[in-house]
């Protein structure tokens, strides 16, 4: 864990790195076991290298991707409920922070806050990412962590400057992160953040809602082939980390609404046969099989709030969005028994 640098006058106030950047050892036992499996699959975690956060960011700008602008409408019309609900001096911590666009909303919408936590699997991305976010709230303590959220970590260790643990902690989760985990796993999620929180303190998630499916295959598969790149670049990554030779001319991009399962779910399919290699494993992809790259399961209030009750976390407030069926929602730990 990096010491704090004293801050010189008037620059900007980006008070740590921690850099946890997950083991190559896992990248490359997660890789061969989601290949090994009958049907193939990668942790989408990976996806967030420099070259995949840069996609993300792109895919968000496109037009079919109706979720980051939608999250921020809904941002800037709550800003004063949640103002009230957080009080005043806040500190914020976002896992899976990414670029941290959302977080300028919300900040501008609190009440003093007293520091920004930003939490991201990509340690340059996040750090780069903050710095800027630092330039633009010079009053406002800020630190960068690279880590993978789905791990334990050891929130009071942080180096935040004393007194600040004193202000009430808000976990922002937005963007429907929480749809790409299997269901069961997005509840051992919702229970790793609500041991973030002690009493008083708060989580505020995005949960998208079910929709139709041409929009929401759209916005998963969009015309500009934005995503298709996002999940190739993920196989590059492997080609280049792990010594593969995955042929990339053999995929396609496909992205399916599957209403049994309330989820899109991410593939790519092999136009043929091709035999390929990773770290010194031999793998056979045959014509039409497919590898599963990631999902985006689809809510409604009552399911979310469900799971959410499940995972010790007492729903509080919930607002859904006019334009598109989206949710955000404050909850708070629930009392144990």
């Amino acid at each position: 864990m990096s010491v704090p640098q004293s801050r010189k006058a008037g620059s900007p106030r980006l008070a740590f790195f921690e850099d946890m950047h997950p083991p190559a050892a896992d990248f490359r036992a997660d890789v061969l076991t989601g290949l090994a499996k009958p049907q193939k699959a990668i942790p989408p975690k990976y996806y967030y290298d420099e070259e995949g956060s840069r996609l993300f960011d792109r895919i968000t700008e496109q037009p079919e991707y109706y979720l980051t602008r939608t999250e921020l409408a809904l941002l800037k019309e709550t800003g004063p409920m949640l103002a009230e609900l957080a009080g005043p001096g806040a500190v914020v911590l976002e896992p899976g922070a990414g670029s941290s666009v959302k977080i300028r909303t919300l900040l501008d919408a609190l009440d003093r806050p007293a520091a920004y936590v930003g939490m991201d699997i990509s340690g340059e991305h996040v750090k780069a990412a903050c710095g800027a976010l630092a330039a633009d709230y010079p009053d406002l303590t800020i630190g960068a962590v690279c880590h993978d959220f789905t791990q334990a970590i050891e929130l009071d260790a942080l180096p935040l400057p004393e007194g600040l643990e004193a202000g009430r902690r808000v976990v922002f989760f937005p963007g429907s992160t929480i749809g790409n985990f299997e269901l069961i796993d997005a509840l051992g999620v919702l229970k790793t953040l609500r041991g973030w929180l002690r009493p008083g303190d708060a989580l505020l998630v995005g949960a998208d809602l079910r929709k139709d499916a041409d929009t929401l295959e759209a916005a998963y598969d969009d015309a500009a082939d934005i995503t298709a790149a996002f999940n190739f670049n993920l196989i590059e990554r492997i080609n280049a980390e792990l010594n593969g030779n995955i042929d990339l001319s053999g995929l396609r991009y496909a992205a399916h609404w599957n209403p049994y399962r309330s989820r899109v779910e991410m593939y790519l399919e092999a136009t043929r046969d091709q035999h390929f290699t990773v770290g010194g494993e031999s793998f056979v992809l045959r014509e039409h099989e497919t590898i599963h790259m990631e999902n985006s399961h689809k809510f409604t209030v009552a399911t979310f709030q469900d799971l959410a009750l499940k995972a010790g976390l007492m729903p509080r407030r919930s607002w859904v969005a006019k334009d598109q069926p989206f949710s955000m929602h404050w909850l708070e730990p629930a009392n144990k028994a």
